[in-house]
């Protein structure tokens, strides 16, 4: 997690705390949401704990977003070792993910929160690329995706399992820190 919050314009980005699961799962398992997760849904209890690992893992940055300080969403993004042969420098790549209440959707917050964490993660983390994936149909992901500058590197025929919708597509994208629009 970021040293101290972060801030764009609208929102707070800051660490999430047990509190703040409730919040979180109000909006995390309605159905618009789990739709487009891998996780379906959780209790509060796991939810909390998994909140409580990641805020002891030194690369795991995930945030709580708040506006007005009410949380709207979260955004995960996890910093690891990229594919490569010996002496590769460590700790290069980072997982981006978010979760949104839908309630809050279509005024750009999402896209405000990831974008602040993708600078994050160039500019204080040092990663030299990051990467995001979603199920094709996720169309409100791939938005967010590509209006933060990241580009569609692979499109998986039928490589994702979806419980309603069987086997579909799934997309993953990424950016490197000189992609970066201004």
């Amino acid at each position: 997690m970021p040293s101290e919050n972060l801030r764009t314009e609208r929102l707070e980005l800051r660490p999430v705390r047990d509190e703040d699961v409730d919040r979180i799962l109000e909006y995390r398992n309605l159905p618009a949401v789990t739709r487009w997760l891998l996780t379906t849904e959780v209790d509060a209890a796991s939810l909390r704990a998994a909140w409580r690992r990641a805020a002891e893992n030194p690369d795991d940055h995930s945030v709580a977003v708040t506006l007005d300080g009410l949380v709207i969403g979260t955004v995960s993004l996890t910093v690891l070792d990229g594919m490569g042969q010996p002496d590769m420098p460590p700790r290069t790549e980072a997982d981006l993910g978010y979760t949104f209440d839908p309630a809050y959707g279509g005024r750009g917050y999402a896209t405000e929160a990831v974008t602040a964490m993708v600078a994050y993660a160039f500019d204080r983390l040092g990663v030299r690329r990051i990467t995001a994936g979603c199920f094709a149909d996720n169309l409100a992901s791939v938005r967010i995706l590509e209006k933060v500058g990241m580009r569609r590197e692979q499109h998986g025929v039928g490589d994702s399992w979806h419980a309603e919708l069987g086997w579909v597509d799934g997309y993953t994208y990424a950016m490197l820190a000189g992609d970066r629009r201004e």
